[in-house]
This record gives C-alpha cells, structure tokens and sequence, in this order.
C-alpha cells in the first residue's frame, strides 16, 4: 500500500529528503520514474496535485525494509502522511518495485 499526503500538508517538504524511493515531489512538480531510481523511464509525467507534496504510488515501497516506519510519516510534524486504501499491495509485491526501481 502506497503512502499518501493528506491536505493537512503544510508543505515544509522535510518528507522529500527522507524518501529513499524519491517519490515525493512537490505540489505541481511534475515527475518521472528515474528521479532518483536506476529505472529507465525518464518521461515527466503530470503532477499528481497542484495543492500539497505528493506521493507517487508506482514509486513508494513503504520504505520497505528500510525502515520499522516510512520516513515521511517519521518526518511529517502534523502528521499529513498516511496510507493510501486505493493502493493495496503485498510485501513480494513492494519488494518487487523495489527491486524494479533499483533502490
């Protein structure tokens, strides 16, 4: 299951460092797949929300293994990270966009 950021964002971006799947951006930030990754496609894409910083689903990985929580809910001081119910996967299927994005 995928992360996502709520509107309670307040937009301090102290989530974007700390993601190690580089799958935060910034509100209107457009983004790619090999941002930060060792994944081939380097196509912008849309932003996903013009109005807070975003979670890109088909990159976050849950900090599987990297972490016992994921970094942005560790990081976010008013608590605007949380998971996404629309993205629901597996631990074999996290570990493998993990393994997909080379990180």
């Amino acid at each position: 299951m995928a992360y996502i950021i709520s509107e309670d964002c307040i937009r301090c971006h102290s989530c974007i460092p700390v993601c190690p799947c580089n799958a935060i951006y910034k509100s209107g930030e457009t983004w790619a797949m090999a941002d930060g990754t060792s994944h081939h496609d380097n196509k912008r894409q849309a932003a996903i929300s013009g109005n807070t910083s975003y979670i890109v689903p088909n990159k976050c990985t849950e900090c599987m293994d990297s972490a016992s929580e994921a970094k942005c809910v560790a990081v976010c001081p008013v608590g605007a990270s949380s998971k996404d119910s629309n993205y629901i996967e597996s631990k074999e299927q996290l570990l493998e966009k993990k393994k997909l994005l080379g990180i």
